[in-house]
């Protein structure tokens, strides 16, 4: 009697064992793949990053120059805004992305850039990497 019933209570329970199977599957694809895209992402978004401050670094560095060159080429104002912005690519934490003043930084930097280049009179901005749709041939 004992037989029959283990026969009996597997088929009734074979929905549920099938489920079940599925769901642990499934979960571990699940781990294994958002693991690999984030990683893609987490690179991608630093690569950005790193390119966006690059290019401020850039101009901060032909302004510097400039000053070097001749010290009376921007006004003082002019001056101490490239001077702060150079302190916040110093501050900026590359090598701890989890640090909080990420953005802030990042925003003050962008905010700091466009008073600059308004002070300047320039047309001068960052367009980021050129995207495959951008690209013409």
């Amino acid at each position: 009697m004992d037989s029959a019933e283990d026969i009996f209570n597997s088929s009734l329970n074979l929905e549920e064992t099938h489920y079940q199977e599925g769901y642990k599957e499934g979960y571990n694809h699940g781990v294994t793949t958002g693991k690999e895209e984030g990683k893609e992402v987490g690179l991608k978004t630093g690569f950005e990053t790193g390119e966006e401050l690059g290019f401020y670094k850039g101009c901060v560095d032909v302004w510097n120059s400039a000053i070097q060159i001749d010290p009376t080429r921007f006004s003082t104002r002019v001056q101490k805004g490239i001077k702060q912005m150079q302190e916040l690519i110093q501050k900026y934490p590359v090598m701890d992305p989890e640090d909080e003043s990420v953005q802030e930084i990042m925003e003050a930097l962008r905010l700091k850039f466009r008073v600059i280049r308004a002070a300047l009179g320039v047309k001068l901005e960052y367009l980021g990497y050129p995207k495959p749709k951008d690209i013409e041939f």
